[in-house]
């Protein structure tokens, strides 16, 4: 059995980072700027002034990226596992992992293709927002499909 002095090494780790961790928190709360105006006082998001409702509907492509994200991530994920076991497996399981892997690839398509199908990649905005959330006029041309006054296409 292994006594303490195995984890003495971590635990003065631990209390070290605890130490620095509190003492900048308390220091910078001392030492920091008191003075408080509407500027600091309001939310920051990413350097752009914070417009509209909080509670603004996102549009569904924000969902859909993640599920192409979730598609890439679990295929790594399987794949990389799947590779090492299978270049040194028994005939019977190489086999039947083969068929296992088919199944997998086939659903893991299905859904690319279904991500593809429903335009999670397409992030024309354009095209699937409604006038008045662009922002801007429409301007109809003779022949043309109607553009947003003041962009280029």
């Amino acid at each position: 059995m292994v006594g303490m002095e195995a984890y003495l090494g971590i635990l003065v780790m631990l209390g070290v980072a605890a130490v620095i961790c509190g003492a900048m928190v308390t220091l910078s709360w001392f030492l920091g700027p008191k003075k408080v105006n509407k500027y600091k006082a309001s939310p920051y998001e990413c350097g752009v002034a914070p417009v509209g409702d909080a509670h603004e509907r996102f549009p569904i492509k924000f969902y859909l990226v993640a599920i192409v994200f979730i598609l890439f991530d679990i295929e790594v994920v399987f794949l990389w596992s799947w590779m090492t076991v299978f270049k040194n497996s028994d005939t019977e399981f190489a086999i039947f992992s083969f068929f296992e892997f088919i199944t997998y690839m086939a659903t893991w398509i299905l859904g690319y293709v279904y991500a593809i199908k429903v335009g999670a990649i397409d992030w024309d905005e354009t095209t699937s927002l409604a006038p008045e959330k662009l922002g801007g006029s429409l301007v109809e041309l003779d022949g043309f499909e109607p553009v947003l006054a003041g962009s280029v296409k």
